[in-house]
């Protein structure tokens, strides 16, 4: 499973740590991912995905999971959320269509 955030793209950034003699070793700094199950009002159903805290906080400032995805491109978006995003601008344009 990779270090990499489903909904924002965010990974592992390369660096040095710097002693107090100014020696420089290679390390990683990995993003804050967590599991997590985030509710589609469109879908009506959970989804879990592997979000960073970052990603999730955004989220939740958007308004929730379906505002999020159709506001995002799709180069940023892993696969899975991809094909979320495709399912939900479906059903969007599906109840639309259905209410005119």
């Amino acid at each position: 499973m990779s270090r990499v955030c489903e909904l924002t793209g965010k990974g592992r950034q390369i660096g040095h740590n710097v002693s107090h003699a100014n020696n420089k070793t290679k390390r990683s700094f990995l993003p804050n991912l967590q599991n997590v199950t985030l509710m589609s009002e469109t879908l009506g159903r959970s989804i879990r995905l592997r979000v960073s805290t970052h990603g999730l906080r955004s989220v939740e400032h958007v308004g929730g999971l379906d505002n999020w995805l159709l506001k995002t491109s799709k180069e940023d978006l892993s696969l899975k959320a991809q094909r979320l995003k495709r399912e939900i601008a479906k059903k969007a344009t599906e109840a639309t269509s259905a209410a005119a």
